[in-house]
């Protein structure tokens, strides 16, 4: 088995803007920074790169911040296990990776929800981020119907995206009610660049119903999806597709902080004024201390980054702007809260479980996710949770009690490392 080394001052987990702006500030304050993903280039989810897709200016900007800095990169690498206090261990196609580190920032993001309904598990049936993801990656939706539908302002950005690859996009359907989206609407006006945003997206939705209060009760298929029933208050109809992009909102990726022994609130990392967790050394920014969008994001990143450097009166200077994004990720949150209706979704023998293949009646018995997770198996399977677990917090307010490595599949040599025993290479930040 081949194993590297690597020695740096600041340790970035996470390619997404929140940890390229973390990378890009500690490492102008002189840090040898590195930054890891699991993906096998920087940008994260919402900045993912393909063929054929433009790079916003935003984010090539801060592409070329962090080449200018001299951060190293090292992408396909999953982090799964600490070493020990200052050292994780990652795995990537090339053998295991094992970083020493003084400091390190979490940018892990977040995922989306998913709620399951029946046929929920038929293919073509996939997040709208994840069908979004597929598409940048190479393929085609040419011609093909979606039906995109959840919950949150990335239903826009994925109906956009997939229409200006080809798609017929059949409609967007938005479980919160009118109203909320109205005022939620309403109150773009204090923040115009959010505003702005929202009208770059519309010219390329135009003629595309947006219906609130709709959601997906059942999907239809043999062999594959061909058709949803959606619901819009009394009225329930069918709507042929081919494919069905579905999620509701995000979940913050906080499952390597609680590894680490940091502090969660709610399902996200707690952070202090200056992004520090509750493990001192050990800073998070982005998604993974609450959903609250790209420039909430950026900021969060440039003030652990600062901080994680020492240059915490430069840090102090970035409080009023994270304090207005806070206000816009306030209202995002409120505004697209999901409706009880959707507690009611999936029947008794809805699968829950995709890994396991646990039903939900099957689950109806049990008072917690630890006695669900000992007698079923739930949660158990290769997502370890990540899919089933925020379902079952939403259905039941169970919570995820305990992390253990690893957080990922790996293999078993990997799982039983032992630096001891392997010739290192060390590479120097």
């Amino acid at each position: 088995m081949y194993e590297t080394a690597h020695a740096c001052d600041v340790l970035v987990i996470g390619g997404g803007p929140a940890g390229l702006a973390a990378a890009s500030h500690a490492a102008r304050c002189g840090r040898r920074v590195i930054i890891v993903d699991d993906n096998p280039r920087w940008g994260g989810q919402i900045w993912r790169r393909g063929s054929g897709e433009d790079e916003s200016p935003q984010a090539t900007s801060l592409f070329d911040e962090v080449r200018r800095a001299g951060v190293k990169f090292i992408g396909g690498a999953h982090v799964f296990n600490q070493l020990q206090d200052g050292s994780l261990l990652a795995e990537a196609a090339d053998g295991v990776h094992r970083f020493s580190y003084e400091k390190l920032i979490l940018a892990t993001g977040a995922r989306e929800r998913f709620l399951p309904f029946p046929g929920w598990t038929l293919p073509n049936v996939m997040g709208a981020g994840g069908l979004q993801a597929l598409v940048k990656s190479g393929l085609s939706i040419r011609r093909r119907r979606v039906v995109v539908a959840g919950s949150g302002p990335l239903l826009l950005a994925v109906a956009a995206h997939l229409r200006k690859r080809g798609a017929e996009v059949l409609l967007i359907a938005e479980q919160a009610p009118r109203a909320r989206v109205l005022r939620f609407g309403l109150r773009l006006i204090e923040w115009p660049e959010k505003l702005l945003h929202l009208m770059r997206l519309q010219r390329y939705l135009f003629n595309v119903p947006y219906l609130t209060g709709c959601w997906p009760v059942m999907a239809h298929g043999r062999r594959k999806l061909e058709r949803v029933t959606l619901k819009r208050g009394a009225r329930l109809w069918e709507v042929a597709c081919d494919y069905l992009a579905c999620g509701f909102h995000l979940v913050p990726n906080a499952e390597l902080a609680q590894l680490l022994g940091c502090e969660t609130v709610d399902g996200a990392v707690w952070v202090d004024e200056l992004q520090r967790t509750s493990r001192p050394e050990i800073y998070c920014a982005g998604e993974a201390t609450g959903v609250g969008g790209v420039e909430l994001a950026l900021i969060e990143g440039q003030i652990a980054g600062c901080a994680a450097a020492g240059r915490e009166d430069e840090a102090r200077r970035l409080f009023a702007a994270r304090q207005r994004a806070r206000r816009f990720a306030s209202a995002l949150n409120a505004a697209f809260d999901l409706r009880e209706e959707l507690r009611e979704l999936a029947t008794e023998e809805t699968i829950v479980c995709r890994c396991e293949d646990v039903r939900l009646g099957q689950l109806r018995e049990f008072d917690s996710w630890r006695a669900a997770k000992l007698q079923t198996r739930c949660g158990m399977g290769p997502c370890q949770g990540r899919v089933c677990g925020a379902a079952l917090e939403f259905l039941f307010g169970w919570r995820v009690t305990s992390i253990r490595p690893p957080l990922f599949p790996v293999q078993l040599r990997n799982l039983a490392y032992d630096p001891s025993s392997e010739a290192e290479r060390v590479e120097r930040g």
